[in-house]
């Protein structure tokens, strides 16, 4: 498959969400190839601050030559469930205007084929956002058993074949390993009895196993435990999303810190006491269509945004 490019989702969108001030101090989530955070100092002034996080090691190098020349800009190679420790060591804490966090991968790692992260190619089955640490999508694949694949693709893929394609991968790795892409596309394809209108047997079940293999529900839960505590009064979160449970996450998140504590019925108590931390920002954002169609990988964006209360 030829490559997309890099193509930032919402650009617009979550620059104006981020309601950036000139002077203030920001945290990007994910580096990517920094279309977002070359937006975001586009917009700061002199003073102003950015610290970008990645786990990919291309992602780091390609933000090198804008850390090497612009005094403003940081970049780190660890996952955004260290943002708050990060800021903790910067003293930045109570202090961050904004934070974006753009989840899931990118378009460079779903173009190189020796990532693993798509199907459309035959290549080494991976699937890390870091090569270089945790376990590979073939060494998960050789190693979980029949229950704890299906219950992956299942909850984290929602692929209702689930229990067909794990018992299909249990009985295939008995013969020889599950090495690459190719492989796990075909043997899904083949255990799968029916097929979802433009779209591949595989997604489910690839969607399902990087996001098992990168942790990132886990590390988007961690990242958001810490949002409140860094963001100063007034700062704002903006989450783009691609897939229903990490929406889902982030809603229930910003829906929680906006109630407050729970309080029994009937028990009297003062609004100020309920503790609320933050307030959402309208409704959920998604492209346009003119955005999809310039950029179909866009289709499945959702930009949610809250603000932090004082």
């Amino acid at each position: 498959m030829a490559s997309q490019g890099h193509v930032p989702v919402l650009l617009d969108e979550s620059m104006q969400a981020l309601a950036i001030q000139e002077t203030g101090c920001y945290l990007d989530g994910t580096f990517g190839r920094g279309g977002h955070a070359r937006a975001l100092l586009a917009r700061l002034g002199h003073s102003g601050r950015l610290l970008a996080v990645d786990r990919d090691p291309e992602a780091v190098a390609a933000a090198a030559s804008i850390a090497t020349s612009d005094p403003r800009f940081e970049i780190e190679q660890t996952s955004y469930s260290q943002l708050p420790k990060l800021a903790a060591a910067r003293g930045w804490s109570g202090r961050i205007n904004g934070i974006l966090l753009d989840l899931g991968v990118s378009s460079p790692q779903l173009d190189q084929p020796e990532r693993g992260f798509s199907f459309n190619t035959n290549a080494t089955l991976d699937m890390r956002m870091d090569p270089s640490a945790g376990q590979s999508a073939a060494d998960w694949l050789a190693t979980a058993s029949e229950q704890q694949i299906a219950q992956t693709l299942q909850r984290l893929g929602e692929e209702r074949f689930a229990r067909r394609i794990a018992r299909a991968i249990i009985t295939a790795r008995q013969q020889s390993p599950i090495t690459t892409t190719g492989q796990l596309a075909a043997l899904i394809e083949h255990a799968v009895p029916t097929r979802e209108p433009g779209k591949h047997p595989a997604t489910r079940s690839f969607q399902a196993i990087r996001i098992q293999i990168n942790a990132e529900l886990d590390e988007l839960g961690a990242a958001l435990a810490g949002v409140c505590d860094m963001l100063a009064s007034g700062g704002r979160l903006v989450v783009i999303s691609f897939h229903s449970l990490e929406d889902r996450l982030v809603k229930r998140f910003i829906r929680d810190e906006a109630q407050g504590a729970s309080i029994p019925k009937g028990v009297p108590v003062r609004d100020a006491e309920l503790c609320r931390r933050l307030r959402p920002i309208g409704h959920a954002i998604r492209p346009s269509s003119a955005e999809i169609e310039r950029n179909p990988r866009a289709r499945s964006a959702v930009l949610r945004i809250a603000e932090r209360l004082p």
